[in-house]
């Protein structure tokens, strides 16, 4: 189908996960439970941070914006994967399809450097206990997650300014649950050439360099935790960032291998496979982490959790 134009299809069709119905709803089940979990872990910790005065610190304010972030990611995506358990062939607007792609950029562009705010915060908090509160006032935090949310959606509108422009023809068939890049760029009957060298640049600007600040600020904590005598000292120290380095681990494999598989593993299905875990599986485990891994939250959460659930007994006159 084209527009009135006729320089551009008018619709998309998402082809789903085609096998039998008793998988597809095995499937449908598993992650809408995953998806019911993960909105209830994140929904957890966001009340937990804001009702509990010893978490309102930097460290647990970027957890909080992480936790929001998860939500909407989630909610951008997962919604499709379910959709195409139940529609094997699913359609969707150009307009429609334009606007899911500028969320799913934006929002995987934003953990990137949020992540590698989180990592900064870390490394002041270990490497520059004293001098901390004065790097790292809340004002200074408000900035940082604004940068973070702001250069996110601005390398996601320019990576979208090219490849809107883009003329569609047809076939107009994803073989994908959701509108991603490289199904996209596929389907142009125009010349790609500067849209993909323009999403090649800002990946590069958006990955590369949190990941080089992640991996400097680690490196410069493990050599700071190696430096303290004492065996209690330094667990102590490494806890406060092991949660938090187990998600950067988690995120950054599966983006790294998105980006950076071998070329024979470049196949769509594999593109399938791949997405349900950095768009399902990634934000499931990330509030889980943190709360297996962090005695504060996890502390802070079951007394939230125990608050909500307590009921209190009517006093007898």
């Amino acid at each position: 189908m084209r527009n009135l134009s006729g320089d551009h299809i008018a619709e998309f069709v998402l082809v789903g996960f085609p096998t039998s119905p008793p998988i597809q709803l095995l499937l449908f089940a598993l992650f809408l439970a995953i998806y019911l979990l993960t909105l209830l872990e994140n929904a957890l910790i966001i009340s937990t941070i804001w009702l509990t005065p010893s978490l309102h610190r930097p460290m647990y304010f970027f957890l909080g914006h992480l936790s929001v972030l998860e939500l909407w990611y989630i909610n951008v995506t997962v919604p499709r994967l379910l959709g195409a358990f139940l529609i094997l062939d699913s359609r969707v607007s150009f307009v429609g399809c334009m606007t899911q792609l500028y969320f799913f950029i934006a929002l995987a562009c934003t953990e990137c450097v949020l992540l590698a705010v989180m990592a900064y915060d870390r490394y002041l908090a270990i490497c520059e206990p004293l001098r901390y509160p004065s790097l790292m006032p809340s004002s200074m935090a408000t900035r940082l997650a604004a940068s973070s949310w702001g250069s996110g959606f601005f390398s996601s509108m320019m990576k979208l300014l090219f490849i809107s422009r883009l003329s569609y023809c047809g076939p107009n068939i994803i073989n994908h649950f959701f509108c991603d890049i490289s199904p996209l760029l596929n389907l142009t009957c125009s010349d790609k050439e500067q849209a993909e060298l323009v999403d090649f640049l800002l990946a590069l600007v958006m990955i590369l360099l949190p990941l080089l600040v992640v991996v400097s600020s680690y490196a410069a904590i493990i050599a700071a935790i190696l430096r303290i005598p004492t065996a209690q000292g330094r667990h102590k120290a490494f806890s406060t960032c092991a949660s938090h380095l187990a998600v950067v681990v988690i995120y950054y494999s599966s983006t790294l291998f998105t980006y950076a598989r071998p070329r024979a593993m470049y196949t769509f299905n594999h593109n399938k496979v791949i997405s349900v875990l950095y768009t399902v599986i990634v934000p499931f485990l990330n509030p889980a982490i943190y709360c297996l891994r962090n005695k504060e939250v996890k502390d802070a959460l079951r007394k939230t959790v125990l608050a909500r659930c307590h009921c209190p007994r009517s006093v007898p006159d």
